[in-house]
C-alpha cells in the first residue's frame, strides 16, 4: 500500500530518470575513454569511431539499467526495506508494459548504433562477424542480468560480467575498432578498468546485502559474506592499481603514464573506510564516491597516455 500512495506524487519524467540511472554512465564512458586513449597512444585514434562507440556503450548501459529495474520489480527483490533508492517501476509509476516497450525501443536503437559502428569501423568480414556476435552477446548480457528464470546477477556472476564488458570488451574492443590490432599487454589497463567497475558493483551489493539475501538475490557479496566482501573490495582496488602500474612500467615507460597515481590519496581512505564500517547503511554514500573515484583513476590514466 505504501508504494501505491507514493506513485501519484512521482512525475513520469522523474520516474524514467530514476530508472535510466544516468549516474552509472561514467563507468561505461570510462572503458571507451581508456580504449580510445590506447588507440591514440598507438597512433590510430579515430574520433568518429570513438564517439559512436561511446554512444553505443551508453545505450547498452541504459538497456541494462532498464532491464535491471524490470527484473528486480518482477522478482520482488526491490522492496521499501532496501537501503538503495526505489526506481519508477518499484514505486508503481511505470507499468510493466511501459517498461517492456522502453526495453524494446532502447534495444532497437542500440542495435542500430551497434550496426552503424560495425560498418564504419570494421574492414574485414571476420571483424564484422566477430563484433556483431560480441554486440549481440552484450545486449543479451545487459538484459539477462536480472531478467529470466535464472538471471546471472542473482547467481553471483555480476562481477565477472562487469570485468568482461566494462573491462576487456569495453577497453580492448574500442581500442581494436580503431587500431585493428591488440597486444597481450593491452589487457592490463582493460583489466584495471573492469576491476574498478566491479568495485562499484561490490559497494552497491554491500549496501543491499541484507535485502538481497532475504529476497533470494545471491550476489557475490552475499555469497562471500560482509567481511570477505569488504576484503574483496580492497583487493579489487589494489589489483586495479597494480595492473595500471605494470602497464606503465613495461609498456608505456614514460612519466606521464604514472599520472593515475594522483588518485591514490582517494583510493586508500576508501578501502580503509569500507573495511572498517560494517553497517550496510554506511555504504550508501560510498557508491557515488566509488563511481567518481573509478572515473578519476581511468581519466588520469587516459590523460597520461595522451601526454606520453
Amino acid at each position: 500500500m505504501e508504494n501505491i500512495q507514493l506513485a501519484p506524487r512521482l512525475s513520469a519524467s522523474r520516474a524514467w530518470l530514476e530508472s535510466l540511472r544516468l549516474r552509472t554512465l561514467p563507468l561505461a564512458f570510462a572503458s571507451i575513454i581508456n580504449g580510445s586513449a590506447l588507440a591514440y597512444w598507438q597512433g590510430h585514434f579515430t574520433p568518429g569511431i570513438a564517439l559512436l562507440t561511446l554512444l553505443t556503450s551508453a545505450l547498452l548501459q541504459i538497456l541494462s539499467n532498464l532491464a535491471n529495474d524490470y527484473g528486480d520489480a518482477q522478482k520482488g527483490s526491490d522492496t521499501p526495506q532496501r537501503i538503495g533508492p526505489l526506481r519508477g517501476m518499484q514505486k508503481g509509476a511505470i507499468s510493466p508494459l511501459q517498461m517492456r516497450s522502453a526495453l524494446v525501443l532502447t534495444g532497437v536503437i542500440t542495435l542500430f548504433c551497434g550496426m552503424a559502428l560495425v560498418v564504419l569501423a570494421c574492414t574485414t568480414l571476420s571483424d564484422m562477424l566477430g563484433f556483431i556476435a560480441l554486440g549481440a552477446l552484450a545486449m543479451v548480457a545487459a538484459i539477462a542480468y536480472t531478467v529470466g528464470k535464472k538471471p546471472y546477477g542473482y547467481l553471483g556472476l555480476g562481477d565477472l560480467s562487469v570485468l568482461i564488458f566494462f573491462g576487456w570488451l569495453g577497453v580492448n574492443g574500442s581500442q581494436y575498432l580503431q587500431t585493428h590490432h591488440l597486444n597481450l599487454i593491452d589487457l592490463l589497463p582493460a583489466t584495471a578498468c573492469g576491476l574498478l567497475a566491479a568495485a562499484v558493483l561490490n559497494v552497491n551489493n554491500l549496501r543491499d546485502i541484507d535485502n538481497d539475501r532475504q529476497n533470494g538475490k545471491f550476489t557475490l557479496a552475499v555469497r562471500l559474506g560482509p567481511v570477505n566482501a569488504r576484503r574483496y573490495h580492497a583487493g579489487l582496488l589494489s589489483c586495479a592499481l597494480l595492473c595500471f602500474a605494470f602497464f606503465a612500467l613495461f609498456a608505456a615507460q614514460s612519466a606521464g603514464s604514472w599520472l593515475f597515481l594522483l588518485a591514490t590519496p582517494l583510493i586508500y581512505p576508501q578501502a580503509r573506510y569500507i573495511l572498517r564500517e560494517t553497517s550496510p547503511l554506511a555504504m550508501r554514500p560510498m557508491l557515488e564516491k566509488t563511481v567518481k573515484m573509478a572515473l578519476l583513476v581511468n581519466v588520469l590514466f587516459a590523460l597520461g597516455l595522451i601526454l606520453s
